[in-house]
């Protein structure tokens, strides 16, 4: 009796988010870290500070500006710690992780093609490695919707139906 591998023969197609995370290191610069007592900015102090800090270190990465507490930050201190980092970094945005990765993956999931699953059958990869926010797999739901034929979630040997596209009469 032959094996036959139904997976690879149903017309799957894998959509795997995971594999947008973004490539570069993603480092943070929290502004409370520089502020006095944690809640004032100092501008001489804090110049100071940024001046003598080590940019070099985040090279190539992604670098995430914000503040972690309820401190009122000036935003010419964020243009400050901007400038100081873009000739070094890969990028600078201002953000915690979680809103910088839900920002990043609407991106990808707006730009994307989706001519490839037009009428297809799509599994959304589940079960990341990579910390993919929730907001991306409504996302690229939302976007698949009336373009795919169905849409599933998990792995293609066992899925959870999301969504099909009614049949036209």
């Amino acid at each position: 009796m032959e094996l036959v591998n139904r997976v690879a023969n149903s017309g799957l197609i894998t959509f795997n988010l995971e594999s947008y995370f973004p490539k570069q290191d993603i480092a943070v610069f929290d502004l409370k870290d520089y502020l006095w007592k944690e809640f004032i900015l100092k501008e001489k102090d804090f110049r100071i500070a940024l001046k003598e800090h080590k940019w070099k270190q985040y090279e190539n990465k992604i670098l995430l500006v914000f503040c972690s507490n309820d401190a009122i930050i000036p935003v010419w201190a964020y243009m400050l710690v901007s400038s100081l980092a873009q000739p070094f970094a890969h990028l600078v945005y201002g953000a915690t992780k979680e809103e910088y990765l839900k920002m990043h993956y609407r991106n990808i999931v707006d730009q994307l093609d989706t001519t490839q699953y037009d009428g297809k059958r799509v599994v959304v990869k589940g079960c990341s490695e990579k910390p993919v926010p929730a907001s991306a797999y409504l996302d690229i739901q939302n976007r698949l919707t009336g373009v795919a034929q169905s849409v599933m979630y998990g792995e293609p040997c066992s899925t959870v139906p999301i969504y099909k596209q009614p049949r036209k009469v």
